[in-house]
Protein backbone atom coordinates (compact mmCIF):
# COMPACT_ATOMS: atom_id res chain seq x y z
CA UNK A 1 0.00 0.00 0.00
CA UNK A 2 0.99 3.53 -0.98
CA UNK A 3 2.51 5.44 1.85
CA UNK A 4 0.69 9.10 1.94
CA UNK A 5 3.95 10.77 3.47
CA UNK A 6 5.74 9.37 0.55
CA UNK A 7 7.72 12.54 -1.12
CA UNK A 8 11.06 12.89 0.58
CA UNK A 9 11.82 9.18 0.55
CA UNK A 10 9.71 7.08 -1.45
CA UNK A 11 8.25 5.28 1.16
CA UNK A 12 9.78 1.45 0.15
CA UNK A 13 10.46 0.40 3.66
CA UNK A 14 10.93 -2.93 4.75
CA UNK A 15 8.30 -5.30 5.61
CA UNK A 16 9.78 -5.94 9.15
CA UNK A 17 10.10 -2.42 9.37
CA UNK A 18 6.35 -1.67 8.00
CA UNK A 19 4.96 -4.49 10.80
CA UNK A 20 7.39 -2.68 13.45
CA UNK A 21 5.85 1.02 12.89
CA UNK A 22 2.63 -0.79 12.36
CA UNK A 23 -0.17 1.06 14.60
CA UNK A 24 -3.42 -0.66 13.37
CA UNK A 25 -3.76 -3.66 15.40
CA UNK A 26 -4.05 -0.99 18.99
CA UNK A 27 -4.95 1.77 17.22
CA UNK A 28 -8.18 0.81 15.17
CA UNK A 29 -10.01 0.94 17.95
CA UNK A 30 -10.03 4.58 17.63
CA UNK A 31 -11.79 4.87 14.70
CA UNK A 32 -15.02 6.50 15.28
CA UNK A 33 -13.10 8.95 17.25
CA UNK A 34 -11.20 9.48 14.15
CA UNK A 35 -14.20 9.73 11.57
CA UNK A 36 -15.57 12.26 13.93
CA UNK A 37 -12.94 14.21 14.27
CA UNK A 38 -12.09 14.56 10.33
CA UNK A 39 -15.78 15.21 9.95
CA UNK A 40 -15.91 17.95 12.16
CA UNK A 41 -12.19 19.10 10.47
CA UNK A 42 -14.03 19.16 7.11
CA UNK A 43 -16.50 21.32 8.31
CA UNK A 44 -14.03 23.93 9.95
CA UNK A 45 -12.08 24.02 6.83
CA UNK A 46 -15.39 24.81 4.33
CA UNK A 47 -16.54 27.20 7.47
CA UNK A 48 -13.34 29.38 7.17
CA UNK A 49 -13.62 28.87 2.95
CA UNK A 50 -10.11 27.00 3.07
CA UNK A 51 -11.55 24.13 0.72
CA UNK A 52 -14.08 24.29 -1.35
CA UNK A 53 -17.66 24.09 0.12
CA UNK A 54 -18.67 21.38 -2.28
CA UNK A 55 -15.24 19.32 -1.52
CA UNK A 56 -15.98 19.79 2.09
CA UNK A 57 -19.44 18.15 1.26
CA UNK A 58 -18.15 15.35 -0.47
CA UNK A 59 -15.79 14.72 2.43
CA UNK A 60 -18.23 14.71 5.10
CA UNK A 61 -20.60 12.98 2.87
CA UNK A 62 -17.96 9.98 2.46
CA UNK A 63 -16.84 10.04 6.31
CA UNK A 64 -19.97 9.20 7.15
CA UNK A 65 -20.80 6.39 5.11
CA UNK A 66 -17.20 4.77 6.43
CA UNK A 67 -18.20 5.43 10.15
CA UNK A 68 -21.59 3.54 8.85
CA UNK A 69 -19.85 0.31 7.11
CA UNK A 70 -17.28 0.38 9.94
CA UNK A 71 -20.29 0.47 12.40
CA UNK A 72 -22.18 -2.04 10.47
CA UNK A 73 -19.29 -4.55 9.89
CA UNK A 74 -19.11 -3.98 6.46
CA UNK A 75 -15.76 -2.52 6.59
CA UNK A 76 -12.83 -3.66 8.67
CA UNK A 77 -9.29 -2.27 9.09
CA UNK A 78 -6.90 -3.42 6.91
CA UNK A 79 -3.67 -4.65 8.75
CA UNK A 80 -1.51 -3.28 5.84
CA UNK A 81 -2.03 0.31 6.72
CA UNK A 82 -0.03 2.01 9.22
CA UNK A 83 -2.46 3.11 11.57
CA UNK A 84 -6.74 3.86 11.51
CA UNK A 85 -5.53 7.43 10.73
CA UNK A 86 -3.82 6.54 7.60
CA UNK A 87 -6.64 3.76 6.95
CA UNK A 88 -9.77 5.78 6.55
CA UNK A 89 -8.14 8.60 4.94
CA UNK A 90 -6.77 6.16 2.12
CA UNK A 91 -10.48 4.72 2.00
CA UNK A 92 -12.42 7.97 1.93
CA UNK A 93 -9.66 8.94 -1.33
CA UNK A 94 -10.74 5.52 -2.48
CA UNK A 95 -14.57 6.21 -2.41
CA UNK A 96 -14.47 9.99 -3.35
CA UNK A 97 -11.46 10.65 -5.67
CA UNK A 98 -8.69 13.37 -4.98
CA UNK A 99 -11.36 15.15 -2.68
CA UNK A 100 -10.55 12.85 -0.47
CA UNK A 101 -6.51 14.86 -0.30
CA UNK A 102 -7.54 17.97 0.98
CA UNK A 103 -9.00 16.31 4.55
CA UNK A 104 -5.64 16.52 6.11
CA UNK A 105 -5.27 20.16 4.89
CA UNK A 106 -4.26 22.64 7.97
CA UNK A 107 -3.41 19.66 10.56
CA UNK A 108 -1.37 16.67 11.14
CA UNK A 109 -1.43 13.43 12.16
CA UNK A 110 0.72 14.79 15.37
CA UNK A 111 -2.58 16.99 16.45
CA UNK A 112 -4.86 14.14 14.84
CA UNK A 113 -3.58 11.02 16.86
CA UNK A 114 -3.48 13.11 20.30
CA UNK A 115 -7.22 14.31 19.39
CA UNK A 116 -9.00 10.95 18.49
CA UNK A 117 -6.95 9.52 22.05
CA UNK A 118 -8.04 12.28 24.44
CA UNK A 119 -12.14 12.00 22.31
CA UNK A 120 -11.46 8.23 23.41
CA UNK A 121 -10.08 7.99 26.64
CA UNK A 122 -12.98 10.75 27.25
CA UNK A 123 -15.43 8.21 26.74
CA UNK A 124 -13.98 5.49 28.51
CA UNK A 125 -13.37 7.54 31.39
CA UNK A 126 -17.51 8.33 31.59
CA UNK A 127 -17.71 4.74 31.35
CA UNK A 128 -15.61 3.79 33.94
CA UNK A 129 -17.35 6.26 36.36
CA UNK A 130 -20.96 4.60 35.89
CA UNK A 131 -19.11 1.36 36.47
CA UNK A 132 -18.28 2.57 39.55
CA UNK A 133 -21.42 4.39 40.63
CA UNK A 134 -22.71 0.93 39.99
CA UNK A 135 -20.48 -0.54 42.40
CA UNK A 136 -20.63 1.95 45.21
CA UNK A 137 -24.72 1.33 44.76
CA UNK A 138 -24.14 -2.16 45.54
CA UNK A 139 -22.09 -1.46 48.46
CA UNK A 140 -24.38 1.35 49.66
CA UNK A 141 -27.17 -1.15 49.68
CA UNK A 142 -25.12 -3.64 51.79
CA UNK A 143 -24.15 -0.62 54.26
CA UNK A 144 -28.28 -0.11 54.80
CA UNK A 145 -28.57 -4.12 54.76
CA UNK A 146 -25.79 -4.93 57.30
CA UNK A 147 -25.90 -1.59 59.34
CA UNK A 148 -26.43 -3.36 63.02
CA UNK A 149 -24.72 -6.63 62.10
CA UNK A 150 -21.53 -6.54 64.27
CA UNK A 151 -18.28 -8.02 63.62
CA UNK A 152 -14.93 -6.98 64.49
CA UNK A 153 -12.94 -3.69 63.23
CA UNK A 154 -9.41 -4.70 62.85
CA UNK A 155 -5.76 -3.17 63.10
CA UNK A 156 -2.52 -4.60 62.30
CA UNK A 157 -4.98 -7.66 61.41
CA UNK A 158 -5.86 -7.70 65.02
CA UNK A 159 -9.40 -7.50 66.31
CA UNK A 160 -9.44 -3.91 67.51
CA UNK A 161 -13.18 -2.23 68.46
CA UNK A 162 -16.42 -3.20 67.62
CA UNK A 163 -17.92 -1.86 64.04
CA UNK A 164 -20.76 -2.60 62.47
CA UNK A 165 -20.42 -4.52 58.83
CA UNK A 166 -22.56 -1.54 57.29
CA UNK A 167 -19.86 1.07 58.47
CA UNK A 168 -16.63 -1.15 57.22
CA UNK A 169 -18.29 -1.00 53.73
CA UNK A 170 -19.53 2.49 53.67
CA UNK A 171 -15.60 3.01 54.08
CA UNK A 172 -14.80 1.56 50.63
CA UNK A 173 -17.51 3.93 49.02
CA UNK A 174 -15.78 6.20 50.46
CA UNK A 175 -12.56 5.61 48.38
CA UNK A 176 -14.74 4.92 45.47
CA UNK A 177 -16.37 8.33 45.51
CA UNK A 178 -13.06 9.84 45.10
CA UNK A 179 -12.09 7.90 42.52
CA UNK A 180 -14.78 9.30 40.85
CA UNK A 181 -13.68 12.87 41.62
CA UNK A 182 -10.12 11.85 40.49
CA UNK A 183 -11.66 11.26 37.02
CA UNK A 184 -13.99 13.81 36.77
CA UNK A 185 -10.15 15.84 37.67
CA UNK A 186 -8.40 13.98 34.83
CA UNK A 187 -11.40 14.90 32.21
CA UNK A 188 -11.76 18.29 32.47
CA UNK A 189 -7.79 18.56 31.64
CA UNK A 190 -8.38 16.14 29.11
CA UNK A 191 -11.30 17.77 27.76
CA UNK A 192 -8.87 20.12 25.78
CA UNK A 193 -8.54 20.10 21.57
CA UNK A 194 -5.22 20.15 20.71
CA UNK A 195 -6.49 20.03 16.74
CA UNK A 196 -4.94 22.76 14.97
CA UNK A 197 -1.57 22.87 16.68
CA UNK A 198 -0.67 20.56 13.73
CA UNK A 199 2.75 19.00 13.82
CA UNK A 200 4.41 21.25 16.10
CA UNK A 201 3.97 25.01 15.13
CA UNK A 202 0.84 25.74 14.05
CA UNK A 203 -0.26 26.87 10.63
CA UNK A 204 -0.36 29.28 7.70
CA UNK A 205 -4.59 28.78 7.15
CA UNK A 206 -6.92 31.34 9.01
CA UNK A 207 -8.69 28.06 10.91
CA UNK A 208 -11.15 28.27 13.94
CA UNK A 209 -10.02 26.07 16.21
CA UNK A 210 -12.38 26.95 18.68
CA UNK A 211 -15.12 26.32 16.79
CA UNK A 212 -13.86 22.67 15.99
CA UNK A 213 -13.41 22.30 19.76
CA UNK A 214 -17.05 23.07 20.02
CA UNK A 215 -18.76 20.99 17.70
CA UNK A 216 -16.54 17.91 19.14
CA UNK A 217 -17.61 18.70 22.89
CA UNK A 218 -14.25 20.57 24.22
CA UNK A 219 -14.45 22.96 27.10
CA UNK A 220 -11.31 24.81 25.85
CA UNK A 221 -8.46 24.17 22.95
CA UNK A 222 -4.80 23.65 24.00
CA UNK A 223 -2.55 27.13 24.16
CA UNK A 224 0.91 26.08 22.95
CA UNK A 225 1.52 23.90 19.78
CA UNK A 226 4.60 22.52 20.67
CA UNK A 227 2.80 21.12 24.19
CA UNK A 228 -0.39 20.22 22.23
CA UNK A 229 1.57 17.58 20.14
CA UNK A 230 3.50 16.21 22.97
CA UNK A 231 1.69 15.96 25.94
CA UNK A 232 0.50 13.08 27.51
CA UNK A 233 0.12 14.04 30.73
CA UNK A 234 -3.82 12.96 30.34
CA UNK A 235 -2.41 9.40 29.60
CA UNK A 236 -0.35 9.04 32.40
CA UNK A 237 -3.28 11.10 34.79
CA UNK A 238 -5.95 8.33 33.96
CA UNK A 239 -3.52 5.94 34.65
CA UNK A 240 -2.56 7.28 37.70
CA UNK A 241 -6.10 7.64 38.98
CA UNK A 242 -6.87 4.36 37.45
CA UNK A 243 -4.40 2.62 39.48
CA UNK A 244 -5.43 4.18 42.73
CA UNK A 245 -8.72 2.99 41.91
CA UNK A 246 -7.11 -0.87 41.35
CA UNK A 247 -5.66 -0.64 44.85
CA UNK A 248 -9.06 0.48 45.90
CA UNK A 249 -10.49 -2.61 45.06
CA UNK A 250 -7.58 -4.60 45.23
CA UNK A 251 -7.70 -4.29 49.11
CA UNK A 252 -11.43 -5.36 49.15
CA UNK A 253 -10.63 -8.09 47.17
CA UNK A 254 -8.35 -8.96 49.99
CA UNK A 255 -10.91 -9.18 52.14
CA UNK A 256 -13.14 -11.07 50.52
CA UNK A 257 -10.62 -13.31 50.04
CA UNK A 258 -9.70 -13.70 53.61
CA UNK A 259 -13.38 -13.10 54.86
CA UNK A 260 -14.73 -16.03 52.56
CA UNK A 261 -11.68 -18.34 54.39
CA UNK A 262 -12.94 -21.04 56.36
CA UNK A 263 -10.63 -19.48 59.53
CA UNK A 264 -13.21 -16.15 58.66
CA UNK A 265 -16.39 -17.84 57.42
CA UNK A 266 -17.51 -14.25 57.48
CA UNK A 267 -19.15 -14.41 53.89
CA UNK A 268 -19.48 -16.84 51.24
CA UNK A 269 -19.03 -15.59 48.08
CA UNK A 270 -21.33 -17.12 44.80
CA UNK A 271 -20.28 -20.23 43.13
CA UNK A 272 -20.68 -17.83 39.76
CA UNK A 273 -17.55 -16.14 41.07
CA UNK A 274 -15.70 -18.60 42.08
CA UNK A 275 -14.13 -22.39 41.42
CA UNK A 276 -13.39 -25.74 42.47
CA UNK A 277 -10.06 -27.55 42.92
CA UNK A 278 -8.72 -30.05 40.18
CA UNK A 279 -8.36 -32.62 42.84
CA UNK A 280 -9.37 -31.21 46.10
CA UNK A 281 -12.96 -31.59 46.05
CA UNK A 282 -13.87 -29.57 49.24
CA UNK A 283 -12.42 -26.20 48.12
CA UNK A 284 -13.98 -23.21 46.81
CA UNK A 285 -11.95 -21.08 45.41
CA UNK A 286 -12.22 -17.19 45.16
CA UNK A 287 -10.46 -16.92 41.86
CA UNK A 288 -12.08 -13.79 40.44
CA UNK A 289 -11.30 -11.72 43.91
CA UNK A 290 -7.59 -13.11 43.14
CA UNK A 291 -7.64 -12.14 39.95
CA UNK A 292 -8.52 -8.47 40.61
CA UNK A 293 -6.13 -8.77 43.19
CA UNK A 294 -3.35 -9.82 40.50
CA UNK A 295 -4.58 -7.39 37.77
CA UNK A 296 -3.76 -4.24 39.71
CA UNK A 297 0.01 -5.21 39.33
CA UNK A 298 -0.84 -4.81 35.60
CA UNK A 299 -2.40 -1.69 36.24
CA UNK A 300 0.37 -0.34 37.62
CA UNK A 301 2.78 -1.29 35.37
CA UNK A 302 0.96 0.10 32.39
CA UNK A 303 1.15 3.14 34.26
CA UNK A 304 5.14 3.37 35.38
CA UNK A 305 5.23 1.94 31.37
CA UNK A 306 4.35 5.42 30.07
CA UNK A 307 6.30 7.14 32.76
CA UNK A 308 9.42 5.63 31.94
CA UNK A 309 8.68 6.12 27.90
CA UNK A 310 7.91 9.81 28.52
CA UNK A 311 10.49 10.85 30.95
CA UNK A 312 13.08 11.66 28.48
CA UNK A 313 11.57 12.82 25.34
CA UNK A 314 12.61 15.98 23.50
CA UNK A 315 10.15 18.86 22.01
CA UNK A 316 7.79 17.97 20.42
CA UNK A 317 6.51 14.66 19.00
CA UNK A 318 8.86 11.56 18.37
CA UNK A 319 7.64 8.19 17.72
CA UNK A 320 8.37 6.63 21.02
CA UNK A 321 4.84 8.45 22.13
CA UNK A 322 3.25 5.67 19.90
CA UNK A 323 3.68 3.62 23.13
CA UNK A 324 0.93 5.79 24.45
CA UNK A 325 -1.68 3.99 23.79
CA UNK A 326 -1.52 -0.19 23.95
CA UNK A 327 -0.59 0.58 28.10
CA UNK A 328 -3.81 3.35 28.92
CA UNK A 329 -5.99 0.84 26.84
CA UNK A 330 -5.14 -1.97 28.75
CA UNK A 331 -5.20 -0.43 32.12
CA UNK A 332 -8.86 1.12 30.57
CA UNK A 333 -10.20 -2.69 29.48
CA UNK A 334 -8.38 -4.19 32.54
CA UNK A 335 -10.54 -1.69 35.35
CA UNK A 336 -13.85 -2.04 33.06
CA UNK A 337 -13.71 -5.59 33.34
CA UNK A 338 -12.42 -6.07 37.25
CA UNK A 339 -15.62 -3.54 37.76
CA UNK A 340 -18.06 -5.66 35.69
CA UNK A 341 -16.92 -8.56 37.63
CA UNK A 342 -16.30 -7.48 41.57
CA UNK A 343 -19.93 -5.52 41.35
CA UNK A 344 -22.59 -8.62 40.82
CA UNK A 345 -20.01 -10.84 43.20
CA UNK A 346 -20.23 -8.23 45.70
CA UNK A 347 -24.19 -7.90 45.09
CA UNK A 348 -24.52 -12.02 45.41
CA UNK A 349 -22.06 -12.54 48.31
CA UNK A 350 -23.53 -13.94 51.47
CA UNK A 351 -23.13 -12.73 54.65
CA UNK A 352 -22.84 -14.98 57.69
CA UNK A 353 -23.82 -12.21 60.28
CA UNK A 354 -23.56 -15.26 63.46
CA UNK A 355 -19.64 -15.56 62.33
CA UNK A 356 -19.31 -12.29 62.26
CA UNK A 357 -21.02 -11.88 65.73
CA UNK A 358 -19.11 -14.63 67.50
CA UNK A 359 -15.44 -13.25 66.32
CA UNK A 360 -16.85 -9.92 67.85
CA UNK A 361 -17.29 -11.88 70.91
CA UNK A 362 -13.77 -13.80 71.68
CA UNK A 363 -11.53 -10.63 70.38
CA UNK A 364 -11.94 -8.38 73.79
CA UNK A 365 -13.12 -5.79 70.83
CA UNK A 366 -14.34 -3.74 74.01
CA UNK A 367 -11.35 -3.38 76.03
CA UNK A 368 -11.56 0.20 75.49
CA UNK A 369 -14.85 0.60 76.26
CA UNK A 370 -13.62 -0.68 80.00
CA UNK A 371 -11.03 1.82 79.92
CA UNK A 372 -13.52 4.50 78.43
CA UNK A 373 -16.05 3.54 81.15
CA UNK A 374 -13.39 4.28 84.42
CA UNK A 375 -12.73 7.49 82.45
CA UNK A 376 -16.40 8.72 82.59
CA UNK A 377 -15.97 8.08 86.47
CA UNK A 378 -13.26 10.53 86.79
CA UNK A 379 -9.92 8.28 86.14
CA UNK A 380 -7.30 9.19 83.55
CA UNK A 381 -6.95 7.45 80.48
CA UNK A 382 -3.29 6.06 80.84
CA UNK A 383 -4.14 4.44 84.46
CA UNK A 384 -7.92 3.52 83.16
CA UNK A 385 -6.13 1.94 79.73
CA UNK A 386 -3.37 0.17 82.11
CA UNK A 387 -6.15 -1.78 84.42
CA UNK A 388 -8.36 -2.61 81.36
CA UNK A 389 -5.04 -4.28 79.60
CA UNK A 390 -4.60 -5.88 83.09
CA UNK A 391 -8.51 -7.74 83.02
CA UNK A 392 -7.95 -8.35 79.58
CA UNK A 393 -5.37 -10.87 80.59
CA UNK A 394 -6.89 -11.88 83.38
CA UNK A 395 -9.91 -13.07 81.19
CA UNK A 396 -7.24 -14.83 78.97
CA UNK A 397 -6.00 -16.38 81.72
CA UNK A 398 -9.83 -18.27 82.99
CA UNK A 399 -10.85 -18.35 79.19
CA UNK A 400 -13.70 -16.47 79.80
CA UNK A 401 -14.53 -12.87 77.71
CA UNK A 402 -15.06 -9.08 79.44
CA UNK A 403 -18.59 -9.42 79.45
CA UNK A 404 -18.59 -12.48 81.70
CA UNK A 405 -16.19 -11.98 83.95
CA UNK A 406 -18.18 -11.32 87.70
CA UNK A 407 -17.83 -8.04 88.99
CA UNK A 408 -15.94 -8.77 91.91
CA UNK A 409 -13.46 -9.86 89.86
CA UNK A 410 -13.46 -5.94 88.48
CA UNK A 411 -13.63 -4.49 91.85
CA UNK A 412 -10.10 -5.53 92.14
CA UNK A 413 -8.75 -3.64 90.39
CA UNK A 414 -11.23 -0.71 91.17
CA UNK A 415 -13.98 0.34 93.58
CA UNK A 416 -15.69 2.95 90.11
CA UNK A 417 -16.95 -0.48 88.82
CA UNK A 418 -20.41 -0.89 89.29
CA UNK A 419 -23.06 -2.88 88.00
CA UNK A 420 -23.88 -0.45 85.13
CA UNK A 421 -20.84 -1.74 83.78
CA UNK A 422 -22.20 -4.56 81.48
CA UNK A 423 -24.30 -2.58 79.96
CA UNK A 424 -21.27 0.08 79.09
CA UNK A 425 -19.21 -3.18 77.52
CA UNK A 426 -22.01 -4.46 75.74
CA UNK A 427 -21.30 -4.94 72.16
CA UNK A 428 -24.16 -3.69 70.58
CA UNK A 429 -24.32 -0.32 72.99
CA UNK A 430 -20.54 -0.33 72.98
CA UNK A 431 -21.16 0.45 69.12
CA UNK A 432 -23.88 2.83 69.53
CA UNK A 433 -22.46 4.53 72.21
CA UNK A 434 -19.88 5.43 69.28
CA UNK A 435 -21.52 8.69 68.53
CA UNK A 436 -18.92 10.78 66.98
CA UNK A 437 -20.09 12.28 62.88
CA UNK A 438 -18.28 9.50 60.56
CA UNK A 439 -18.16 6.98 63.76
CA UNK A 440 -19.70 3.46 63.70
CA UNK A 441 -23.03 4.34 65.27
CA UNK A 442 -26.00 3.17 63.70
CA UNK A 443 -27.58 6.94 64.11
CA UNK A 444 -23.97 7.19 62.14
CA UNK A 445 -23.95 4.73 59.29
CA UNK A 446 -27.28 5.76 58.29
CA UNK A 447 -26.65 9.24 57.95
CA UNK A 448 -23.74 8.41 55.82
CA UNK A 449 -25.63 6.12 53.67
CA UNK A 450 -28.00 9.19 53.22
CA UNK A 451 -25.24 11.15 52.28
CA UNK A 452 -23.94 9.20 49.83
CA UNK A 453 -27.22 8.13 47.73
CA UNK A 454 -27.75 11.75 47.97
CA UNK A 455 -23.86 11.98 46.48
CA UNK A 456 -24.97 9.24 43.76
CA UNK A 457 -28.41 11.36 42.44
CA UNK A 458 -25.90 14.23 41.89
CA UNK A 459 -23.69 12.16 39.87
CA UNK A 460 -26.12 10.38 38.04
CA UNK A 461 -27.34 13.29 37.15
CA UNK A 462 -23.65 14.98 35.97
CA UNK A 463 -23.68 12.07 33.78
Amino acid sequence: MAKLWAGRTDGATDQIADDFNSSIRVDQRMYKEDITGSIAHAKMLKKQNIIPVEAADHIISGLEGILADMEEGRLLPDPASEDIHMFVEQVLTERIGDEGKMLHTARSRNDQVTLDTRLYLRGQSEVIREKILDLIEVLNEGAERYKDVILPGYTHMQRAQPIVFGHHLLAYVMMLLRDVGRLQDCESRMNESPIGACALAGTTYDTDRDYEAALLGFDSVSQNSLDSVSDRDYCLELLSALSILMMHLSRFSEELILWSSWEFGFVELSDAYTTGSSIMPQKKNPDMAELIRGKTGRVYGDLMGLLTTMKGIPLAYNKDMQEDKEPVFDAVDTVKICLDVLTPMVDQMTVHEDRMAEAARRGFINATDVADYLVKKGMPFRQAYKISGSLVALCIQKDLVLERLPLEEYRQFSDLFEEDLYEAIDLRHAVNTRISKGGTGIASVEAQIDWVKEQLVNLRGNR
